[in-house]
């Protein structure tokens, strides 16, 4: 087995006010210039660390039961998107409301991460090489939304909130 160890460093963090509905990272200084042309972009797909499962319980964990979308379901953790992983890496692929380069500022739709998060990277949600028009769920997800815009109405519903939660 490769022993191979990695060293990542977070380039800034996020700030969520679940109160407010406010989701924005907040950049570093020293990373704030890789923000140029981001503006263009209309999504951003954020990389952060789940920082609250990193622990060596979470990181052995290799099975979920009851995930918040399918109650008895038991999957493998690379079958679902559980923060409680070998290595606690987590993605958002967001809406970009504005990015503010000089004060390293990402204000964000949502982001499904606590406040005070750090964040890895940031990729541009590129269509061409993120799109997938042929993607399916498994079956204990059937009913879904097929994309954001739904999504955002789906979960709008306090009736499929309380299926979920």
């Amino acid at each position: 087995m490769n022993q191979t160890k990695f060293e990542l460093s977070p380039i800034g963090r996020v700030e969520a006010d679940e109160s407010q509905g406010l989701s924005q990272l907040q950049i570093d200084e020293p990373y704030r210039p890789a923000l140029l042309g981001l503006d263009r972009c209309t999504h951003a797909i954020v990389f952060w660390w789940a920082d609250k499962h990193d622990n060596p319980a979470d990181r052995a964990n290799s099975l979920v039961m009851d995930l918040p979308y399918a109650p008895d379901v038991k999957s493998g953790v690379f079958a679902n998107r559980s923060q409680a992983r070998p290595n606690p890496i987590a993605i958002t692929t967001a809406y970009l409301l504005n990015v503010n380069q000089e004060t390293g500022v990402v204000d964000l739709a949502y982001i499904d991460a606590f406040d005070g998060t750090p964040v890895l990277d940031i990729k541009p949600y590129l269509p061409m090489s993120d799109l997938v028009l042929s993607a399916e769920y498994p079956d204990w997800m059937e009913g879904f939304p097929a994309s954001m815009e739904e999504a955002a109405k789906f979960f709008s519903d306090p009736e499929n909130i309380k299926k979920f939660s």
